[in-house]
């Protein structure tokens, strides 16, 4: 991969061998296997046996998951928050297990509409759960940077499964979630947690 980053750098009309640029074919390759290693990963060697029976059928969100990605079209980064939420069906996963699920996924040449669709079914295939729910918000710098060159703007997408998709007042309870959980630097805490959420609302334990 270093010497198609060198040709690159020719053909973009730079030297390769000045000074600042000695090392970058080294560095974009090193960072390029970092940001696609969702390609090796082993979904069933990450999630390591973090899947445990459980008399709880109310729902479970993980929120405000930070992603970092690339668009496949362009090579360019697209970032944001995901969303998750499932209802059990006698097993639950380990919440740790659910940001580095989004991990996988994210790293990886990607559109946010597979990526969305990715979590869930991925989700939905591990433990059956009632339903699955994920929301995605992304900021395109494919966008921003080129193009149309909208920098506020952002894409949201969203994949729901079984009973989130069956059934309107549980989609709603879901995305009434989300929505308060941003108001006032959100309701619910600041950063990524976990929630069950039944007639109330608790903090979750995190499984490492």
């Amino acid at each position: 991969m270093q010497d198609l980053i060198k040709r690159m750098l020719i053909e973009l009309g730079e030297n390769p061998d000045r000074e600042g640029l000695v090392k970058t074919p080294k560095r974009v390759d090193r960072a390029m296997r970092f940001l696609t290693s969702g390609y090796s990963a082993d979904i069933d060697e990450m999630l390591n046996g973090a899947l445990f029976s459980v008399d709880y059928s109310e729902m479970v969100i993980v929120r405000d998951i930070d992603f970092y990605s690339m668009c496949e079209h362009h090579l360019l980064p697209f970032f944001g928050k995901c969303h998750v939420a499932y209802i059990p069906n006698g097993k639950v996963i380990g919440l740790s297990k659910i940001p580095r699920l989004v991990d996988i996924f994210a790293r990886r040449l990607q559109l946010q509409e597979r990526l969305t669709n990715q979590i869930a079914n991925t989700i939905l295939d591990k433990i059956n759960p009632l339903g699955v729910a994920v929301v995605c918000e992304g900021t395109h710098l494919c966008m921003a940077m080129r193009g149309v060159e909208k920098q506020n703007s952002y894409t949201i997408t969203s994949a729901m499964l079984g009973a989130f998709r069956d059934q309107s007042r549980t989609r709603m309870e879901f995305l009434e979630l989300l929505k308060l959980s941003k108001v006032g630097g959100g309701a619910f805490g600041v950063g990524s947690a976990g929630w069950s959420a039944g007639s109330g609302h608790s903090e979750a334990e995190s499984e490492e």
